[in-house]
């Protein structure tokens, strides 16, 4: 074999090794199974999201440019806020970046005429029927230097994990991550416990049958009732936002209440 073709060989063979999966172009049908296993995804906000013209630039690993996602927040203001559930409306592979419109992009999520209120009387309404709490919309960008590698919708979703979370569903589920392991115990074993507030205790045993309130010393207290005769009724006590004392007892049919059952 001729020098000339074998060092044209050799240059080809390097330049072949030197190319990786992300600099490869994605296929048709790399695309569409990546836009259909991100679009339409619900995610909790695990960072406050500024709305902003431009798109909001993520690195692979999750990290962005606070200063600059600061500065689109002083201008536009929030699109939406930690904890907020948000949804990827559309997605489009651009060369380097994964393009992701979150709630119809800076254009969707509330309206302008939602936030206007007209009214004769001193009483006002909405003239917009939409969600008024709904977020606001963005559109953020995930980076590839070398390109939108194929990669399944997990990994894509894994890489943005630091900013939106996949795996929450409720902004209730990322409040309860926040609590103490006892009331988080408490709130799953679906009981009441002193120390919990009147939200925490919504979410452990729903809404009280009855409410009772009454002052005694100076202290003003509020029961919370649940259960009915016959069977187990729980009063749960409250002394301003928390609970001071919980106590059970069973009830018969005729209503006749018996010794509250012993602590815990």
């Amino acid at each position: 074999m001729p020098a000339r073709a074998i060092t044209s060989l050799f240059a080809l063979l390097v330049a072949m090794g030197s190319l990786t999966a992300a600099d490869k172009k994605l296929t048709f049908a790399e695309r569409v199974e990546i836009t259909r296993g991100l679009t339409a995804e619900y995610a909790t906000l695990k960072a406050p999201l500024p709305r902003s013209r431009k798109a909001l630039e993520v690195r692979t690993d999750g990290t962005y440019d606070k200063q600059q996602w600061d500065a689109a927040g002083r201008e536009h203001g929030p699109a939406a806020r930690v904890g907020d559930l948000v949804q990827i409306s559309k997605v489009v592979i651009e060369g380097d970046r994964l393009v992701l419109d979150i709630n119809g992009g800076f254009r969707g999520g509330r309206k302008w005429y939602e936030r206007i209120e007209v009214g004769v009387g001193g009483s006002t309404s909405p003239v917009g029927r939409g969600n008024s709490s709904a977020p606001g919309g963005v559109t953020i960008a995930l980076l590839f230097p070398k390109g939108v590698p194929a990669l399944a919708a997990a990994e894509f979703k894994k890489m943005l994990a630091p900013v939106l979370d996949f795996e929450k569903h409720s902004a209730t589920e990322q409040y309860m991550d926040n609590l103490p392991p006892e009331i988080q115990a408490a709130i799953k074993e679906k009981r009441a416990a002193e120390g919990m507030d009147r939200e925490q205790v919504l979410l452990a045993l729903g809404r009280p049958r009855n409410k009772v309130r009454e002052t005694l010393d100076g202290v003003e207290t509020e029961d919370w009732i649940y259960g009915q005769p016959p069977g187990k009724i729980t009063f749960v006590i409250f002394a301003g936002n928390k609970v001071v004392r919980v106590k059970e007892t069973y009830a018969g049919l005729g209503g006749s209440v018996a010794e509250p059952l012993p602590p815990r």
